[in-house]
């Protein structure tokens, strides 16, 4: 179009970049402190506050504190990052306010790292340089023993493999940008180069350029800047962090959430520019089909399907919406990207609005996120004041705007049509379908809606190609997914992997496996919606349709991770009684089946279960899935039907013998004491909320079975093991 996008964009673009110049950063000490409901929780905000006060007593000017959103490694919070220039940055884990003080004296004052608490480290001294070697699918088939031979001419020029690291990556993502042609990419660590080598004379020149001369071998230099790279560099060292493929996630842990000039800095409106300048959604539309984008909201439909078919109304009122109702219990990826990277989310849906010809856009956010909801209003307010939103946007003459909608938590309202009746102010219930949104929605006008994290995704494919997008994920499904992986997992956090990729990878090792030595049974994901995948599929690769083959869903990124500890059925139990509750109760298969579905999980579950029991489950479940009006109620016995599928002998074991092999089941089990264990030291009769313990100092106590509530406060605070639970 007119080269006013360009010039507006330009013009911005140059601005900002030096005043981000003109901030010296590379010459300072970065302190990075993240900023986002989790890191919150765990105490970020004083670990800030203490840093600040260390700054100003040592009177230091070299000293910045950088603000970041979450990585997503939630169980090390709070996370703190250190950059001395010209060194690796280092992370610590689990900050407060004791170890900011060993931190700023040791680490920032005498360059001495606290290696006890630096982020999933061994102890062991840092390396002065690190090199990353990716191995993603083209890379590493292209020439899968670069690495070992790198460490072997490392070895063979005596160059100490405590001062250079060499370790591996998960696929950068450049492979895509220079077309279809091998490459084998390894970014050095801290000059964040990046490097394109295919021999061993490549890899010698980098050795002794590089390594040893320490100048930037520009023979090998890659052309190509993978999107994640400013990510790699500062987290690239983290296996858990390494071994992912961020795209959504690029910016959390990396740049400022209020700050417009960091997200300009790291390429953020520059898709908006390139779609504006050329006024043709067409373009868009087909970019997003090319690279085989799927909502990220748990239907999985294409999205540029969507977009094109809420384009060919004839009704020109349209509208489109982020749902951001995330409602599944452990689900936190929407929440994280709305706090940690908001102007990516509104570029994306600016650059929806102006594919589908809108006017106007919501975002939908639960009034559970406030902080979420403050940061999107700051984006959406600083892109108005810099012509990035309202009248004429970067010159191009297209007019749109944004504004946030409040939803008050229903679960239900996840689904589209719930949540278009929310933002008209109705009761939020699902409508019949057709039609669909895109033929008529908001007040009757064509509607696209996309979740969080689809948006999260549009300014990067728009940036790199669809073709790029699509290389990275299977045949059917482009690009990454991001998880919520908590449970019984010993690394708990957002995980962005691509589409294909195996469950057992992201458990095992991204998550570092079962936690406490247990064994995995079983993992669920897809939310209350999902189904269970036992161990013996954990090989199963990620996708909408081996997930559904399964009896599960990939829903919105839900994945719990659970041990031989845990009971299927009251698991089941426990996902049907949320659905119940959630339930808006239009329709009666979904009012009525769940609330007779949970009675039969409960009946089996306090020891009075039936073997017809198993049948009726079976068959309300089926009618359930069959007849009810929306997306909810259809899925909602899916953790019943396939915890029966994969584990119905523990249905049995707890009908039959009225025994809950995992003893998770209260009214299957009992508390007794061991006389030969029991000391008399009266703890647990100090403890009981009942009173039903008895029984003198020095002698063995006994336990009233009529009065107890196996509550397991008794079990829980023996010292001595003296308490069974049988």
């Amino acid at each position: 179009m007119s080269q006013s996008v360009s010039e507006f964009y330009r013009s911005m673009a140059d601005r900002i970049g030096a005043d981000l110049a003109g901030r010296d950063l590379g010459s300072k000490v970065i302190i990075q402190v993240g900023s986002a409901t989790c890191e919150h929780a765990a105490g970020s905000q004083a670990v800030a506050e203490e840093f600040t006060r260390h700054i100003r007593a040592s009177g230091r000017k070299d000293i910045v504190i950088h603000r970041t959103g979450c990585t997503g490694r939630c169980s090390r919070e709070p996370i703190v990052g250190i950059q001395l220039p010209g060194l690796l940055p280092v992370k610590y884990e689990r900050v407060n306010r004791d170890l900011v003080h060993r931190i700023f004296t040791e680490h920032i004052q005498s360059a001495s790292p606290v290696l006890k608490h630096i982020l999933d480290h061994n102890g062991e001294p840092l390396a002065d340089r690190e090199f990353l070697f990716c191995e993603g699918g083209r890379c590493h088939q292209s020439n899968p023993s670069l690495k070992e031979r790198f460490r072997t001419m490392l070895q063979e020029r005596d160059i100490d493999s405590g001062k250079v690291h060499v370790a591996a990556a998960s696929c950068f993502g450049a492979c895509g940008i220079s077309g279809c042609s091998p490459a084998n990419f390894v970014l050095a660590r801290p000059e964040k180069v990046l490097y394109s080598v295919n021999s061993d004379e490549d890899l010698a020149e980098l050795i002794e350029g590089h390594i040893l001369a320490g100048r930037v071998v520009e023979r090998l230099k890659a052309k190509e800047e993978p999107i994640a790279l400013e990510f790699l560099e500062r987290y690239g060292d983290v296996s858990f962090f390494n071994r992912q493929n961020r795209i959504a996630l690029r910016n959390a842990g990396v740049v400022d959430p209020e700050s417009l000039e960091e997200y300009v800095g790291f390429g953020g409106f520059k898709a908006l520019a390139d779609v504006l300048q050329r006024q043709d959604p067409d373009w868009v539309i087909s970019e997003l089909t090319k690279a085989r984008l799927r909502g990220r909201g748990g239907g999985g439909f294409a999205t540029g399907v969507k977009w094109g078919l809420a384009r060919q109304q004839a009704d020109t009122t349209r509208f489109i919406i982020c749902n951001g109702d995330e409602g599944d219990p452990g689900a936190f990826m929407d929440r994280s990207m709305l706090e940690s990277d908001p102007f990516n989310i509104v570029e994306g849906m600016i650059i929806g609005g102006h594919s589908i010809g809108a006017q106007k856009g919501f975002f939908y956010i639960r009034a559970e996120y406030p902080l979420a909801i403050k940061r999107i209003q700051n984006a959406i307010d600083i892109c108005r004041t810099q012509g990035l939103l309202g009248q004429d946007i970067m010159g191009s003459g297209f007019h749109f705007d944004l504004e946030i909608r409040l939803g008050a938590g229903a679960f239900v309202c996840g689904e589209e049509t719930a949540l278009i009746r929310s933002i008209e102010g109705e009761r939020g219930q699902p409508k019949v379908r057709p039609p669909y949104p895109t033929d008529r929605g908001l007040w009757g006008h064509p509607t696209c809606i996309n979740n969080v994290e689809t948006f999260a995704n549009i300014p990067a494919i728009l940036r790199f190609s669809g073709d790029w997008y699509a290389r990275i994920g299977t045949e059917k499904s482009g690009g990454t997914k991001v998880f919520a992986l908590a449970g019984k997992v010993k690394h708990t956090g957002l995980v962005e992997v691509p589409l294909g990729t195996t469950l057992s990878r992201v458990v095992n090792d991204i998550g570092g496996g079962v936690s406490g030595g247990r064994q995995l049974k079983a993992i669920q994901t897809g939310g209350p919606a999902g189904g269970f995948i036992p161990a013996s599929m954990q090989d199963m690769e990620v996708d909408f349709e081996p997930l559904q083959k399964a009896g599960s869903i990939m829903g919105s990124g839900g994945m719990i991770v659970l041990s031989e500890d845990d009971c299927m059925v009251d698991i089941a139990k426990f996902y049907m009684t949320f659905s119940q509750e959630e339930s808006c109760g239009k329709c009666t298969p979904c009012r009525e089946g769940t609330t007779r579905i949970l009675e039969i999980l409960e009946r089996i579950t306090q020891g009075k279960g039936e073997l017809s029991d198993m049948d009726k489950l079976h068959r309300l479940s089926r009618l359930c899935q069959r007849t009810s009006l929306c997306g909810l109620g259809r899925a909602a016995p899916n953790p019943v039907l396939s915890s029966i599928k994969h584990f119905r002998e523990e249905y049995l074991v707890h009908i039959q013998d009225k025994h809950c092999p995992a003893k998770k089941c209260v009214a299957l089990i009992r508390y007794e004491i061991n006389p030969d264990k029991c000391i008399g030291c009266t703890i647990c009769f100090r403890n009981c909320p009942v009173e039903c313990i008895s029984g003198t100092r020095k002698e063995a106590h006994l336990i009233d079975q009529a009065a107890c509530i196996k509550c397991g406060n008794c079990f829980d605070v023996c010292k001595f093991a003296a308490i069974d639970r049988v």
